[in-house]
């Protein structure tokens, strides 16, 4: 399985949103600060993850919810719990 996740910073409260096939190593990396992009924003909360058949789908819906430039469109998503896919 894999999984689209999303992060808050503790420090700028901004979100990370990502993919994996392991969540739990992966939000690991993020708190010790082994993410390039992430290690100065750390600690992070996991604030939603949705699981998927295979990373290709997972790696495409990453890419649908970046393309969101609205915070309010994430703020949504997270508060429903749900990623509604469309084509």
């Amino acid at each position: 399985m894999s999984y689209v996740y999303i992060l808050l910073s503790e420090i700028d409260h901004k979100y990370y949103i990502g993919s994996t096939d392991n969540l739990k190593r992966r939000f690991e990396e993020h708190n010790r600060g082994q993410t390039k992009s992430t290690k100065f924003r750390k600690p992070f909360k996991l604030v939603f993850y949705k699981e998927f058949k295979n990373i290709q789908i997972a790696k495409k819906i990453e890419a649908k919810l970046k393309s969101f430039k609205n915070r309010q469109i994430i703020d949504r998503i997270i508060a429903d719990k749900i990623i509604r896919l469309r084509s």
